[in-house]
């Protein structure tokens, strides 16, 4: 149980405007008439009268209630059957040939390769026997997930797309660096841009005077440490300097642009793992059977939204309804 759940044991709560209502008593003012001296003498009695607006007031109170509670504990309805889950990328040809035995099941686009993560946030949505099929280039996890439905992973690596890197280079040696950057192998297609615009990820400083102070790029790679003091007690490793910036993060070494190629491809290579990231391995086929005792996925808050409305306009016919039984 989640501890948002915790939350409908609160419903109780909603019983408090009844017993209000119920204990509320109109004050009215006793006054003996002249001729009550010929009647014969009795107690006075009180007779509650509930009123059809009294019974609204109360309806909207006792709903106004139910509906926080409900957005407290993070309502979730399960309203989804059999899905077919599709990774970013996959072809139609793919998921129609991977989707068999699964006819009628709705599809779903990712919006990521993380599978894993979207299931533990949407699960909740899902009927009981609803059974859910993965497809595509999906993220392995680091652990073996564990869920409350039956999961099929019929998954394939997808064909690598060369990804751009643009780079802004100022040097002498701008051949050389261009050179450099034409060799890059693996999944990138380095673009040397002729200046800096918005999709530069490196600038590549090769000048001994101090770049422009408009000048900013989540990476540098700077060849000539002079402009910049601080590279003197940056921490180390193999030979590569690096401290962060206002401008960014900067990374200096001794003898840039490197010419030997594996100096060049150590280089790379810490790009590609200390700046860009690894990119995760896809997830290998297989079935993962239901488990009862899974823990619940944290709610996705859907119905948040339409909570939240709810709990404004019950209050506004609340305050409403009260105020016009006041006049």
């Amino acid at each position: 149980m989640s501890p948002t759940s915790l939350w409908w044991w609160a419903l109780p709560v909603v019983l408090l405007p009844v017993l209000w209502h119920r204990q509320k008593r109109a004050q009215t003012k006793t006054v003996p008439l002249a001729t009550a001296r010929f009647l014969p003498a009795a107690r006075p009695l009180q007779r509650r009268v509930w009123r059809w607006h009294d019974v609204i007031l109360l309806l909207l109170r006792c709903l106004l209630l139910a509906a926080l509670i409900a957005l407290l504990a993070d309502l979730v309805l399960p309203w989804r059957g059999d899905a077919v889950l599709v990774a970013p990328g996959t072809a139609p040809s793919v998921v129609e040939r991977d989707a068999a035995g699964f006819a009628g099941a709705h599809r779903i686009d990712l919006p990521g390769r993380d599978a894993v993560a979207w299931l533990h946030a949407h699960e909740r949505e899902f009927a009981p026997q609803a059974r859910l099929l993965v497809v595509g280039d999906a993220v392995m996890p680091a652990v073996l997930p564990r869920f409350r439905h039956a999961v099929v992973l019929r998954t394939a690596t997808a064909p690598t797309v060369p990804a751009e890197r643009h780079v802004a280079v100022f040097s002498a040696r701008d051949d050389a660096w261009r050179r450099l950057f034409a060799a890059a192998e693996g999944p990138w297609h380095v673009v040397v841009d002729a200046a800096p615009g918005p999709r530069t990820e490196l600038i590549v400083w090769d000048r001994p005077e101090v770049p422009p102070m408009n000048l900013r790029a989540p990476l540098w790679w700077v060849a000539d440490a002079a402009p910049w003091p601080g590279l003197a007690q940056a921490p180390s490793a193999d030979g590569l300097r690096w401290m962060d910036t206002p401008r960014g993060r900067v990374w200096h070494a001794d003898g840039w642009p490197p010419q030997e190629p594996d100096r060049a491809r150590a280089l790379f290579a810490a790009w590609q793992q200390l700046h860009v990231g690894m990119q995760p391995y896809t997830a290998p086929a297989q079935v993962l059977a239901p488990d009862a005792g899974a823990p619940a996925g944290a709610a996705s808050g859907a119905l948040c939204t339409w909570l939240g409305m709810a709990l404004v306009a019950l209050f506004a016919l609340e305050r409403m309804v009260t105020h016009v039984r006041r006049r």
